[in-house]
């Protein structure tokens, strides 16, 4: 009697201890999936419209594009590349992890008629509009080129406001660092930081491609995504880390996507919120 009585005091406490145990779960999944909701990803090109974005020309400024630089066509964003200048969010973000799925176009315009095709993802965007060489606002671009896609660019005014720190390889391509992990650290605030397997004969010419390019050929899909936390920022091209920087200034701003002589498609620009590292 004594005996069945421990027993079936043991299933209880047992079946309490995996009740506990499961409602803990239940807890934490609820909470995950709360903090999931809370940063429900936010669709920045919702396929049908610029609603969100506002254009900007050089020599034309803010919602004067009669060339139709900036066009929709068959639910994708057209970036003819005819004038230079970039569309811009109107709202500003910080912590973030942003998604861009583009291909290139086949038409060229002059100035870069014969040049690699050019564009590019500019974060942190703080100021004026056309602050930078009358056309873009102050930021951190994520360079979007035939064979440099994933080079970061202080798009600055030389001052502190705007830099980042990288750790780079001891020699440089021309003037500029190369990102390497473990590296030596270097800040810049003006200039670029080339991604990490950037070719060392690389040509400013059109179809330009490097031998160890993460990039796919003209005409093809590439994912590119910018994780921007806290004072971090990293950029992953088709799922591979090409470049990572920290102490970036500023860490926040609006987002600007450039038009620079190349015709290109953006077919999804979404950005999920994240909770900034402690």
């Amino acid at each position: 009697m004594y005996t069945t009585i421990l027993i079936i005091l043991s299933v209880l406490f047992q079946t309490t201890a995996v009740q506990i145990k499961v409602c803990g779960q239940t807890v934490t999944e609820s909470n995950q999936k709360k903090d999931q909701e809370k940063r429900e990803t936010i669709r920045l090109f919702n396929g049908n419209n610029l609603d969100g974005w506002y254009t900007f020309l050089q020599n034309r400024g803010k919602n004067n594009d009669p060339k139709k630089v900036f066009t929709i066509t068959d639910g994708m964003i057209r970036i003819s590349g005819e004038e230079w200048g970039c569309i811009t969010t109107n709202e500003e973000f910080e912590n973030y992890h942003i998604v861009a799925e583009f291909k290139w176009g086949t038409k060229t315009f002059e100035p870069r008629l014969d040049n690699a095709r050019d564009c590019g993802l500019l974060l942190h965007s703080q100021g004026k509009d056309g602050s930078s060489q009358g056309i873009w606002i102050h930021s951190i671009e994520c360079q979007i080129i035939e064979g440099g896609t994933g080079d970061i660019i202080v798009v600055g005014d030389e001052s502190d406001k705007f830099s980042v720190t990288c750790t780079v390889a001891p020699e440089k391509q021309g003037n500029s660092f190369i990102f390497k992990p473990g590296g030596q650290k270097e800040t810049i605030n003006s200039g670029r930081i080339n991604w990490l397997n950037r070719d060392p004969e690389w040509k400013d010419a059109l179809g330009f491609r490097g031998n160890q390019d993460v990039e796919k050929p003209a005409g093809e899909w590439n994912t590119l995504e910018c994780i921007a936390n806290g004072d971090r920022l990293s950029i992953y091209l088709n799922g591979v880390l090409v470049n990572e920087a920290t102490n970036v200034k500023p860490q926040k701003g609006s987002i600007q996507i450039q038009s620079e002589s190349a015709e290109i498609f953006f077919r999804r620009v979404d950005l999920t919120p994240l909770q900034k590292n402690k």
